[in-house]
């Protein structure tokens, strides 16, 4: 019966198993934290990535469909043959060289942002690899 009353002893391992149960299950829970945390940086590095580049392509649409219409008015201009209009395509074919210009200055940014974009991916990926290694 003496044993009886020492059964609370017992108890006090199984209370210090819980209590790892409770420090593991915390530990757990921060991980799953810093995971969500994780995920919610990369989202948000995603939306500005696509922001940014969505910001490139539509100044290369923008410039192509300026030229576009200057193509146009070149060619109505030669087509008419009036020696005025013919003269006003010099003007025309210069700014659309110009535009030519912009075009591969924003592709060129285009192509460094899409670099830096990918290089940050994988260094936020690679990042996440390691703390979630350790």
């Amino acid at each position: 019966m003496m044993d009886d009353t020492t059964s609370p002893k017992p108890k006090a391992p199984a209370k210090t198993n819980n209590n790892n149960k409770r420090l593991r299950s915390n530990k757990e829970k921060s991980q799953e934290e810093k995971d969500d945390e994780d995920t919610e940086e990369e989202e948000e590095y995603d939306v500005e990535a696509w922001d940014t580049l969505s910001k490139s392509f539509t100044q290369v649409q923008t410039v192509l469909d300026r030229n576009r219409g200057l193509i146009q008015q070149v060619n109505e201009n030669h087509q008419s043959k009036i020696p005025d209009n013919i003269s006003k395509n010099v003007k025309l074919i210069r700014e659309i060289n110009g535009n030519i210009s912009k075009v591969i200055s924003f592709y060129s940014d285009l192509s460094a942002n899409f670099s830096n974009i990918v290089s940050q991916g994988r260094r936020m990926k690679n990042g996440k690899t390691e703390s979630s290694e350790s």
